[in-house]
């Protein structure tokens, strides 16, 4: 790994995490598969570290069938108890209930908006927002308030605004990082 400086955050020893700061975080990407895949990721963040989902990643993938929609909203109590003895994910009860109704609820909002992005942007007005050291805002709580309000959970503020941050609305690199770019 070159030496370049990164974000103090990521931890230069985990090549998966090095690549997923380098080329992902921040990244504008509002693709509906794209989206769906880091809000179910970001849910099971929650009480614990975002290098131990990454590091989970690719057993996520393979678990939630590549994170396709349509069939994570079909599953049922077999797949449930599949996942929950699946040794390569986090196996959190609470946290596989909320990613199977979070997914409907998910797909309820695409209907209604045609994308996930353009709810997310009926919240930004399709603007990035250049900001960092921060784990919440008014922006973050008002999508998570309105998102628990629609029946999703592991939604909290914080979880919503380290979303925001990976998908690419909001951009965080630290000011002495490589990848820092103000407005």
């Amino acid at each position: 790994m070159e030496n370049r400086k990164r974000c103090k955050w990521c931890n230069l020893k985990n090549e998966i995490y090095v690549k997923y700061h380098d080329e992902e975080w921040c990244q504008p990407n509002f693709e509906d598969g794209y989206l769906f895949e880091m809000l179910i990721l970001e849910s099971f963040q929650a009480g614990l570290s975002w290098e131990c989902v990454l590091n989970k990643r690719e057993n996520f993938r393979k678990a939630y069938d590549n994170f396709d929609l349509d069939k994570v909203c079909d599953y049922g109590e077999n797949k449930f108890n599949e996942l929950v003895t699946n040794e390569g994910i986090i196996r959190n009860k609470l946290k596989i209930k909320a990613s199977i109704n979070n997914a409907r609820i998910f797909r309820e909002i695409v209907e209604e908006y045609e994308s996930f992005y353009n709810y997310l942007k009926h919240f930004t007005n399709g603007k990035i927002i250049y900001e960092n050291d921060k784990v919440s805002s008014d922006l973050s709580d008002r999508i998570s308030a309105d998102l628990k309000k629609r029946g999703m959970t592991f939604v909290g503020t914080t979880i919503i605004y380290s979303y925001l941050q990976a998908i690419g609305i909001i951009y965080s690199h630290d000011d002495d990082c490589y990848l820092y770019k103000s407005k």
